[in-house]
């Protein structure tokens, strides 16, 4: 039997996938009157203005308070990053690949910056005080644990974000702490206007994003990813979140008639094969439409999956209008 990961693989993505057997719940079909409310409200492209700030309470409730400028931040997930990088600011280092990624720094400039060691899950406390940081923002229920730890050295920000208005809200949150404000409102104005603009042309096709790793696969759902918290806007998107324990069956999503899926492939080290190639061994894979007829989409997993923030979520306006057209 395929298997799905818990949320907690899901929040940290780069460490093994731990399986949970999958349950059937039924049909994943929605009235149209659900899939409206999906999609919540139209966007709105009003952005409030940014007032610096040394002292706040940020989008998640955690209060966040800064003797001065930040000056060296290190990132330990990629939301650090790709806000940074929106902010026009560079990390003194990182514990992420997404800066590599062209809509970013690129490879030669990525190079420029150090690399965390001791993995997503465990970055070495030692390293990240040898750099001095003023900050250090990493992800609340992967490396909260670190917080002892670099109590007395710096201050450490955990965030946990969830949707795509979480990342605008912790955007603008270090966009104040930096006195980044003007930055700050250029990238949520010009996020809030592209996904404006993308949802005036919804799709009518049913599309799904799945994640994982062999035969662990995923559903990524509104509720807790911020990349698939875009698509009620973008196109019928069924899928809820059936907690930690809770997935979606390859049935259920043959029985969805999926017209379009996005791939995203974690990879544990060295590259071993993209998770579509591996799913094609399953024989009713290829019984779903959107394999049936080529609208399977390998994407980045680096922006899709832990980028999280408007310049990643950006590019998965992009790619995602152009798939479902």
């Amino acid at each position: 039997m395929l298997r799905s990961p818990s949320k907690f693989v899901r929040s940290w993505i780069t460490a093994a996938l731990v399986g949970s057997v999958l349950v059937g719940c039924g049909s994943s079909t929605e009235p149209a009157s659900e899939k409206a409310a999906a999609a919540g409200p139209k966007t709105d492209v009003t952005v409030e203005p940014i007032k610096a700030t040394r002292e706040l309470t940020d989008t998640g409730g955690v209060k966040v308070s800064l003797k001065k400028e930040p000056e060296r931040i290190v990132c330990l997930f990629a939301l650090c990053d790709d806000i940074l990088t929106e902010l026009g600011i560079v990390p003194t280092a990182t514990n992420s690949a997404l800066l590599a990624h062209p809509d970013f720094l690129g490879e030669e400039k990525a190079k420029q910056v150090d690399v965390i060691p001791g993995g997503f899950i465990a970055p070495e406390v030692e390293a990240i005080l040898s750099h001095k940081p003023d900050l250090v923002i990493g992800l609340e229920d992967t490396h909260g644990k670190l917080a002892p730890a670099l109590k007395d050295a710096t201050t450490f920000w955990p965030m946990q974000p969830a949707t795509w208005q979480d990342s605008v809200g912790y955007l603008r949150d270090v966009a104040a702490l930096t006195g980044r404000t003007d930055e700050g409102e250029k990238a949520e104005k010009s996020f809030r206007a592209k996904l404006a603009e993308a949802e005036k042309t919804k799709s009518d096709k049913t599309a799904l994003i799945i994640y994982g790793s062999d035969e662990n696969f995923g559903v990524a759902t509104p509720e807790t990813d911020a990349a698939a918290s875009l698509f009620p806007k973008l196109a019928d998107y069924p899928w809820k979140s059936r907690g930690v324990e809770g997935s979606y069956s390859l049935e259920e999503i043959l029985a969805a008639d999926v017209d379009v899926l996005f791939v995203e492939t974690m990879s544990f080290g060295e590259a071993d094969g993209k998770l579509s190639e591996k799913l094609a061994e399953n024989p009713l894979w290829g019984k779903i439409p959107a394999v049936k007829n080529g609208d399977v989409h390998e994407v980045n997993s680096e922006v899709w999956a832990k980028g999280r923030g408007t310049r990643s979520l950006g590019i998965v306006l992009d790619e995602a209008t152009a798939a479902l057209r």
